[in-house]
């Protein structure tokens, strides 16, 4: 099936044959859907802290920082904004010269409100000899969208969500890569230092880092804090073949193998690569301005107390199973713990013996620990948080996304339609051992929680296999808390006209 050559180009990539050989099976076998216990919701896998236990969790998180503990906040920033553009694009295509659809007239009826507001009348002066006002007066509403979306003008239907001017402030415009910045040197940062990593595309890198270098001086002026920004991209190593629809390799025209990007779950290998004790994990569209980051702020200290409380209890755990000097009320309160805070049941536990607990308590608690801060359905899209079986049989948390779920089996379709709660991506995570050694994060993905998705190439179908979500399968086997947060933590731009909602304008 593979050439000398198709060998060589696979090994380019860091890949092995055994590697693709895998893939394709995946393509030929599918995925199974997980098993489900039931949603998960407040008292049946969610925290709902009380004002003073949020109080005393941020006490925690604040004790935990003064010992001087490495934190990062971690952004995936390499998507691009078309998709946000949508729209936009259509009305530069469509037939019709003059805003018609409901989005296309909140668009220009409010394009004042926008914070690239003058960016783009400064484009339309350079570009079309008038603002946008003047354009809009004699109808020429595409030349407007023409200036926004394409290189000519601001480029924004190329370039990434974190390089867009989310935010207006009195005398300039904020970035989401700002508003991140921001957001470190509130919650995130130790002793002075303040840790931040994007991942990004290659093609856009040095724009970010640009951008970087430009604020970068006055973000540290401003909080008095010292940062410290790094990059990276996604790695070649964890692309995945595309396939044609009968499972066959598929070949470009000049007969090369075709590989994509896997996914969000390909940062994995680059939150493995992370040098601290703690990782903030939130999406870069997912910010507000500085007048409501007081919720952010308050809320993201919550959930990394819950953690670094969660793990000061494991660590302690596991000391205690090393040292042997141990009762049976010990491993009692061990296993009411995995069952009552970490929403980790196995069966059978009533019929081990103590050494055979032992083994196991080791082995379920010996893991890299999450905390999701969950907040209340509205209908926005995203993954659900639900109590599912692992292979072993033990029920667990996961964050579940629609395609793992089967589709045909109505009374799963019913608990991820009906779920109270889900996850915005708003992660805390400890990643070193009680030996303050780094997990292997790899040794906990699932691999069988990827899923087939369908492009096309050239004119021609084909199957793309998407790897294990990052906070999906990819952290399947970590011990996972869930803790509710406000909806105001939550406020995502997924369309332009998300920009014009009151949490995104000062």
């Amino acid at each position: 099936m593979f050439s000398k050559e198709d060998i060589l180009q696979i090994e380019q990539k860091g890949m092995s044959l055994a590697q693709i050989e895998a893939q394709l099976a995946c393509f030929r076998n599918g995925f199974q859907f997980l098993k489900l216990k039931g949603a998960a919701a407040v008292g049946e896998g969610i925290v709902r802290p009380t004002e003073d236990e949020a109080e005393a969790y941020i006490r925690d998180w604040n004790d935990y920082k003064e010992e001087g503990h490495a934190i990062t906040k971690f952004v995936p920033a390499s998507g691009a904004a078309s998709r946000m553009f949508k729209n936009m694009f259509e009305f530069l295509n469509a037939e019709y010269a003059v805003p018609t659809t409901e989005f296309e007239k909140v668009f220009f009826d409010k394009i004042h409100s926008f914070a690239f507001f003058d960016a783009l009348n400064d484009a339309c002066f350079l570009n079309e000899g008038k603002g946008v006002d003047a354009l809009m007066e004699e109808g020429n509403y595409k030349a407007v969208v023409e200036n926004m979306l394409e290189e000519k003008g601001l480029s924004y239907g190329q370039l990434p969500k974190g390089l867009l001017q989310f935010h207006a402030y009195d005398d300039c415009a904020k970035t989401p890569v700002e508003e991140h910045l921001a957001e470190a040197a509130l919650y995130a940062s130790s002793r002075g230092d303040a840790e931040v990593h994007f991942t990004v595309s290659s093609e856009h890198r040095e724009l970010f880092q640009n951008l970087i270098n430009r604020v970068l001086p006055e973000a540290e002026e401003r909080f008095k804090i010292k940062y410290t920004v790094s990059l990276s991209e996604q790695k070649p190593s964890t692309d995945t073949i595309a396939v044609n629809m009968d499972n066959t390799p598929f070949r470009t025209e000049d007969g090369r193998l075709l590989f994509r990007p896997g996914g969000h779950g390909a940062l994995i290998e680059n939150l493995g690569d992370m040098e601290s004790d703690i990782v903030f994990i939130k999406n870069i569209d997912n910010v507000v301005p500085d007048r409501l980051k007081d919720d952010t702020v308050f809320w993201k200290q919550v959930i990394a107390g819950v953690l670094v409380r969660a793990q000061k209890q494991v660590f302690s755990y596991l000391r205690l199973l090393d040292s042997g000097r141990y009762s049976h009320e010990d491993i009692e309160e061990m296993i009411r713990f995995v069952r009552h805070t970490l929403y980790c049941d196995v069966p059978g536990l009533k019929d081990m013996e103590d050494a055979e607990l032992c083994v196991l308590l080791r082995q379920k608690l010996n893991r890299p620990i999450r905390v999701c801060g969950v907040v209340k359905n509205v209908g926005e899209p995203g993954g659900g948080p639900f109590l599912a079986y692992n292979a072993d049989g033990s029920i667990s948390l996961q964050i579940l996304e629609s395609s793992q779920i089967d589709q045909n089996n109505p009374e799963y379709v019913k608990m991820f339609t009906k779920g109270t709660h889900f996850n915005p991506v708003d992660l805390v995570c400890a990643i070193r051992n009680y030996k303050g050694e780094k997990f292997n994060l790899r040794d906990f993905v699932d691999e069988q929680t990827g899923f087939i998705s369908y492009k096309s190439k050239d004119g021609k179908e084909l199957k793309a296999l998407e790897l294990p979500g990052l906070w999906n399968g990819a952290m399947s086997n970590w011990n996972t808390i869930m803790v509710e947060v406000p909806l105001s933590t939550f406020n995502p731009v997924k369309t332009v006209n998300d920009l014009l909602r009151p949490q995104h304008q000062n």
